[in-house]
């Protein structure tokens, strides 16, 4: 029975598949029946070490549904036989080079997305795309405190040029990466739905501390001078992030953009909770970023029948005791 399960889900293809989201996205895809065709970027000869994905291979069900691909953004053509045979595209990956102007990771990420998009249409196969955005995409223009973000809302790209805000050329980069895949999608007539995660927190099974996690946990990592947080704070956990593209993958009538945001909470607030949760641990009040009083809307999300399943306790519970448990905290 699981067999011919399994057969009925298909083969969907991961982008990035050593991420925090991705990796996540990837252990439920084969939890749930599919096959799984996923990317990473090829070892350089002069590095010498090989990149150590055991925790990818060693998933339950990997064995017999994982196939690793090399590809790199930089050659879009490298995705093809990847997505070769796919019913579905999960695009994760995204370039983090903060030694890389802005013009630099935008020209990079575009090139690539539209390339991968290229690479679904070629295919004839691929059903749907589900794109990962991110909140800096919705989350910075001049619209003045107490906003509700939902998607119609845009990151005004000259203004986070102009605020030099911590992170600018990633958000500038994503909210240009996400336009261009949303214009070529409509040209094209090809099925893309986007993904806009806040602030993912939560267990990973990657090797290192994701950056995400970092920052959700910078008041007990003692980040200080590294994170910075919002006045108000949205959170997403992981499982829910990753549970949101395979539901917006299956859900017939998705359409455009879906913010995927659980719970918001006062950097005060989050300080106080941090304090009275953990006390065991050292916690540090950091400085707010700015009076943003941003309140995101999960409101398409949830009226597509999609749930949350955690918390802000299980969030950081589960955060801290995976950071515990690989020797991070």
């Amino acid at each position: 029975m699981e067999e011919d399960d399994q057969k009925k889900k298909g083969r969907v293809c991961v982008t990035g598949g050593t991420g925090f989201v991705a990796s996540w996205l990837i252990m439920k895809l084969l939890q749930v029946g599919y096959s799984v065709n996923t990317t990473m970027r090829p070892q350089s000869h002069s590095s010498g070490s090989k990149k150590d994905i055991s925790y990818l291979k060693n998933l339950p069900g990997a064995q017999e549904r994982l196939q690793v691909f090399p590809a790199d953004l930089e050659n879009p053509d490298s995705f093809e036989a990847a997505i070769e045979g796919c019913i579905g595209v999960f695009h994760v990956a995204h370039p983090i080079d903060f030694q890389e102007t802005e013009e630099m990771i935008t020209k990079k990420s575009v090139k690539g997305t539209l390339g991968i998009l290229e690479a679904c249409l070629k295919a004839k196969t691929v059903k749907r795309v589900v794109y990962t955005s991110s909140a800096f995409t919705v989350m910075f223009n001049n619209d003045g405190p107490d906003t509700v973000v939902d998607e119609s809302s845009w990151t005004d790209v000259d203004y986070v040029r102009n605020a030099n805000y911590f992170g600018a050329s990633y958000s500038i980069s994503k909210t240009l990466t996400e336009r261009a895949a949303l214009e070529f999608a409509e040209k094209h007539s090809l099925d893309l739905v986007s993904v806009i995660p806040t602030w993912v927190n939560g267990p990973f099974i990657c090797p290192n501390i994701p950056g995400s996690v970092t920052g959700s946990l910078a008041m007990i990592l003692g980040k200080e001078n590294e994170v910075q947080y919002f006045n108000i704070n949205p959170f997403v956990h992981i499982d829910d992030v990753a549970s949101a593209h395979i539901f917006l993958f299956e859900y017939p009538e998705a359409r455009g953009r879906y913010i995927c945001s659980a719970v918001e909470i006062t950097m005060d607030e989050l300080y106080e909770f941090l304090s009275t949760r953990y006390p065991e641990l050292k916690i540090f009040s950091p400085q707010s970023l700015d009076d943003n009083t941003l309140k995101f809307s999960s409101k398409k999300l949830l009226d597509a029948g999609f749930r949350y399943k955690y918390g802000l306790e299980e969030i950081f519970d589960q955060a801290i005791e995976c950071c515990k448990q690989k020797g991070f905290l």
